[in-house]
């Protein structure tokens, strides 16, 4: 698949001042010297030019030329800075496409960085998360891992296993060199011990982050007419839910993005919690419970000068989760903890308190940090084998020790994109003497 010169569009496809075509592979030379003036090559250079098809100027462009080795995707690469606007952008496209290139797969010019050495997976990982970023901490996180956070949080305790794993291998390949260190179980079980910690250490603060780097997927619950849909309204600074003085008005989620100082609130207003037995309101309840299972905040809304027993019952409900309890209609009576007026948007103290309860977690964007799901995921699997493992050395079962061990490192292999049999014999063989 490396072998063949793919194509692509790598700007928006609309009207614009300028538009960028890439193409990467072997050919991407011979390519542009069939279809511009330019016939002296001049890699890691810009030259001025003209695109023909068949003896037609398309349009005049800047060609950027970066040889293999020096470019994006380590393979010969051209980009054409062409004027805006979709008809040329597309000609000059299917102009590559009619000499013999590729329409390249979504992220291929980053998979073939990544194939051919210039970046791990963990990088590819921020160069969509920087794509994709919405907010500055976003970006800046993304930054930091293209810069390599992740490899070094991890290269630590990657090494260190290598070194045990290694020493273990010497111990049952080679039991006849005595001077090697034995690596048994009572030697071991410390090294795990610090791995655990190591990782949980990373999960605790990854997850932490997530909540301020994507936000807090966070469900507005309470009885019905309450003041559920003015909260939402109020934080999202627009009426997008409807608001009356008619009970169960809300049926179905309403949905918005709350943007604070230093927290993302994906905001659910749901349906208002009580007994019915109207069919329509039945099923907006039964979102509700679905959406609170999956949320990371609950906002749990009262009427500050009328709670009930059934407000009670929610607050002893869901005590165990990540949960505030807000007393609406203070204009009427003020709550004992965190009250607002919804309807007269007089929500500051609950702004003010969810911007002081992540102030902390902002700092972690200046450290190397697990940066997504998928990394964040393995270091759990990682985890979960270490403990396995720690069992196991109680046991003193072997065989089951350098099992869990294999498996941990190669989660961590994983989350760079390596490769856990090369990884580890370079690295075996990187501590022999020069020359052996």
């Amino acid at each position: 698949m490396l072998n063949d010169t793919i194509c692509a569009i790598s700007t928006a496809l609309k009207d614009g001042a300028i538009s960028i075509v890439r193409m990467s592979g072997d050919d991407s030379f011979d390519v542009i010297r069939k279809i511009s003036d330019v016939k002296d090559i001049k890699a890691n250079n810009i030259v001025y030019s003209h695109v023909y098809d068949e003896g037609e100027m398309i349009d005049e462009v800047l060609i950027s030329f970066f040889e293999k080795g020096r470019s994006y995707t380590r393979e010969d690469m051209v980009e054409i800075n062409c004027h805006g606007g979709v008809y040329v952008t597309r000609s000059i496209l299917n102009l590559l496409l009619k000499n013999g290139c590729r329409l390249a797969e979504a992220g291929e010019f980053t998979k073939r960085a990544y194939l051919n050495g210039r970046i791990d997976l963990s990088k590819a990982d921020s160069v969509n998360d920087l794509i994709n970023a919405h907010n500055s901490i976003q970006a800046r996180s993304a930054i930091r891992g293209m810069n390599g956070s992740v490899e070094r949080l991890i290269a630590p305790l990657m090494d260190e296993m290598r070194d045990v794993i290694s020493m273990i291998e010497v111990n049952i390949d080679y039991p006849e060199y005595e001077d090697e260190r034995q690596m048994s179980n009572d030697v071991i079980k410390p090294y795990v011990s610090k791995w655990i910690d190591d990782c949980q250490d990373m999960i605790e603060k990854a997850e932490r982050f997530r909540v301020v780097k994507d936000g807090l997927d966070t469900v507005i619950i309470g009885k019905p007419n309450v003041g559920k849909s003015s909260l939402l309204n109020a934080l999202l600074e627009k009426d997008k839910a409807i608001v009356t003085d008619i009970a169960g008005t809300t049926r179905d989620l309403v949905e918005g993005k709350a943007v604070l100082k230093n927290i993302t609130l994906n905001l659910i207003d749901t349906a208002g919690i009580r007994d019915t037995d109207e069919q329509i309101e039945r099923i907006g309840i039964e979102k509700t419970m679905e959406a609170i299972d999956e949320a990371d905040l609950i906002i749990l809304l009262l009427d500050a000068s009328d709670i009930d027993e059934e407000d009670e019952k929610l607050m002893k409900k869901y005590e165990d989760r990540n949960l505030i309890v807000v007393y609406n209609k203070s204009d009427l009576k003020k709550g004992e903890g965190i009250s607002i007026s919804a309807l007269n948007k007089d929500i500051s103290s609950l702004t003010d308190y969810l911007n002081e309860r992540y102030q902390d977690d902002i700092s972690l964007v200046d450290e190397d940090i697990l940066n997504n799901e998928r990394q964040i995921a393995l270091m759990k699997t990682c985890l979960m084998k270490l403990k396995e493992m720690y069992v196991s050395i109680d046991y003193n079962s072997t065989d089951m020790v350098v099992t869990d061990l294999d498996g941990a490192y190669h989660d961590l292999c994983l989350i760079l994109g390596k490769e856990y049999q090369e990884d580890l014999i370079d690295h075996m063989f990187r501590n022999f003497c020069l020359g052996k």
